[in-house]
């Protein structure tokens, strides 16, 4: 499922994929309309179907499962994703990933239940839904007919679940493998520690959101055919930690995902120019085949240009690798956190500190210093200025309005 107002591009983007990779299921975008919805990192994505032309395709019966993405809440796409989680999607499996619990929880679907959602929001959802068992630290809860997932990659884990209880183990094993994930625990989650936001993290956090996120653009260029969890490893990283803007580009009108998605880039290969400071084309396909246009893109607009999937594995693995090594480690090690990937080769080279974005603080800081400076001299040269004049008018005799300096000498009390 997708909102009207769209959804997080890692949660909708990896489960379809995964599942889509199978062969074994008939996986199809939903949106209460069918109409181009943003997803986030600046992704733009046509729906398959909106409910009715689903509910005629399926004639009037539930999906087998229902996979419901973090949505960006907007009251009337929430009102209406709402009822039909209750009314339709709630007499087959769904699977809720990330924040998407938020919407499962107020459709009443998870009431007197165990269930998880990623541990920054776990708080806040406890509060607005108590009669929730939520538990941390673990990568889903299997509940019956609904599993919940913590943030992100964890809907991989929660994914080859439903696999394995709708296709068998050895499917969801042979997903894990083909979507390079080695982290895959038959029959049970893996472990997971529990995650909470360390000051470090949320200096790291507002450092790029403030001094780096609206100064850094990585162009991404869709190719046909590029897989859909390929896509997601470069768009979502960036836009979870405000490190850079993602803009999709193309050299044609739409793209057509591996498995069939279509979406629509919002700039065109030819008119790139100094508005990107790198660009980046995800996809083994697109490595193993660069195409010349792009390098010539990049040739003409001066800018560095990356395959980060030239190699076999998963793909969010070398997307952190790179932005440890363009933008710096910590970053880097905060994106695996809110992503809760459970390891990714960060390497050892990349700065130690986001320098670039502390030194920015730091100058803005002494700007307001200097100019500080700058109002209380001014202020001082009037004040001075001010005193010298009245005392001028003194000497004269006069005061500074025209009149005595004892208006009352010689005149009577009234």
């Amino acid at each position: 499922m997708v909102g009207n107002a769209g959804a997080n591009v890692a949660d909708t983007l990896v489960p379809y994929d995964v599942l889509a990779s199978t062969g074994r299921f008939n996986v199809y975008t939903v949106a209460p309309e069918r109409r181009t919805v943003p997803l986030l990192g600046g992704l733009d994505l046509v729906p398959d179907l909106d409910f009715a032309q689903l509910s005629r395709r399926l004639g009037g019966r539930a999906p087998d499962v229902t996979v419901v993405p973090e949505m960006p809440s907007d009251k009337d796409g929430d009102r209406r994703v709402i009822a039909w989680l209750r009314s339709t999607a709630s007499r087959g499996l769904v699977l809720s990933v990330c924040t998407g619990a938020r919407l499962v929880a107020e459709a009443g679907l998870l009431d007197g239940r165990e269930a998880t959602t990623h541990w920054y929001r776990l708080a806040g959802l406890q509060d607005a839904h108590p009669a929730v068992h939520w538990r941390r630290g673990v990568r889903y809860v299997d509940a019956g007919n609904v599993i919940t997932t913590g943030g992100l990659l964890s809907s991989v884990d929660g994914t080859l679940r439903v696999i394995e209880r709708l296709a068998g183990t050895g499917t969801a094993a042979a997903a894990a493998r083909t979507a390079g994930w080695r982290h895959y625990s038959p029959g049970a989650p893996a472990r997971m520690p529990e995650s909470r936001l360390s000051p470090s993290n949320a200096i790291v956090h507002l450092l790029n959101l403030g001094y780096r996120s609206n100064t850094s653009t990585v162009g991404v260029v869709l190719t046909g055919g590029v897989g859909e969890l390929e896509l997601a490893s470069v768009f979502s990283p960036y836009a979870e930690v405000k490190a850079a803007r993602t803009v999709a580009i193309a050299s044609t009108a739409t793209v057509r995902s591996r498995h069939g998605l279509t979406f629509v880039p919002r700039a065109r290969l030819a008119g790139v120019g100094d508005d990107v400071d790198r660009l980046m084309v995800p996809g083994a396909a697109a490595a193993a085949n660069p195409d010349p246009e792009i390098a010539a893109t990049a040739r003409r607009a001066g800018v560095p240009l990356e395959y980060p999937h030239r190699r076999p594995g998963f793909a969010f693995g070398p997307v952190l690798g790179s932005m440890a090594r363009t933008f710096d480690r910590p970053t880097a090690r905060w994106t695996r956190k809110i992503l809760e990937y459970p390891t990714a080769d960060l390497g050892s080279s990349g700065p130690r500190w986001p320098w670039t974005p502390t030194l920015r603080v730091l100058l803005f800081g002494l700007a307001g210093v200097a100019a500080l400076a700058v109002v209380r001299i001014g202020a001082r040269l009037i004040t001075t200025g001010s005193l010298r004049s009245r005392t001028a008018n003194r000497k004269a005799g006069g005061s500074p309005g025209g009149g005595r300096d004892n208006p009352d000498e010689g005149e009577e009390e009234p």
